[in-house]
């Protein structure tokens, strides 16, 4: 895969993270974290390379602070560094339906960007890297991982509903089936601490305990 090295892809983030401090730093981490352990368990999938792509997969919020903008940002930035791979990462991470109106969020592009984009999600087939780094994101908050309903919530209260909401959640939803059936097994068997950051019962070992009965 045309992807830099982990030490190459550390140095990024951690120039990243001095250009545009904040949570979509740790967010990235957790991201990298969830995909590897679910990419231990598939078959088709490199955990190396998965770690790497999901520390990459929001670079474009170096930045700083825009809406969908900073994929275009990612895309560029990887794609001049000759990470192709890693590049087309930062496009297709957000778009679990093929559609450039299905975001959660606001376009701050250029008809010209939004075109291209329209144009590069037509004309490729996902790759299981593709579907892999789209359920990760999904399941990766800033201070850990949370039940997928958790993050729908979470960025439905920051960016609003609207008529593509619901399909992205059942898309969402059909990638985790997908992958568990492959897995043989709940992705949530392999991310530590969902419980504890879904129902923030960590300081109630009692409520915890019966909380996990839910997961």
């Amino acid at each position: 895969m045309k992807i830099p090295t982990f030490q190459e892809t550390y140095a990024i983030l951690c120039d990243a993270q001095k250009q545009n401090p904040g949570p979509w730093i740790q967010h990235s981490i957790f991201t990298a974290q969830a995909a590897r352990a679910i990419a231990s368990h598939h078959p088709d999938l490199d955990p190396t390379n998965a770690y790497i792509l999901g520390h990459l997969h929001d670079i474009g919020r170096q930045e700083g602070n825009a809406e969908m903008r900073h994929i275009f940002d990612g895309y560029h930035f990887l794609l001049e560094r000759g990470y192709e791979d890693a590049a087309r990462i930062c496009l297709t991470h957000s778009f679990p339906i093929k559609d450039v109106n299905a975001i959660a969020g606001q376009w701050d592009c250029t008809e010209e960007e939004l075109e291209f984009l329209e144009g590069f999600l037509a004309q490729i087939e996902y790759t299981p890297y593709d579907r892999l780094l789209q359920l990760a994101d999904a399941v990766a908050v800033p201070n850990g991982f949370c039940l997928m309903e958790q993050r729908f919530v979470d960025v439905s209260i920051r960016h609003g509903f609207n008529e593509f909401t619901i399909p992205r959640w059942k898309a969402y939803m059909d990638i985790r089936i997908q992958f568990e059936s492959v897995m043989g097994m709940s992705i949530y068997n392999v991310l530590p601490g969902v419980v504890e950051n879904t129902f923030g019962f960590d300081r109630h070992p009692a409520m915890m305990e019966q909380a996990r009965s839910l997961v």
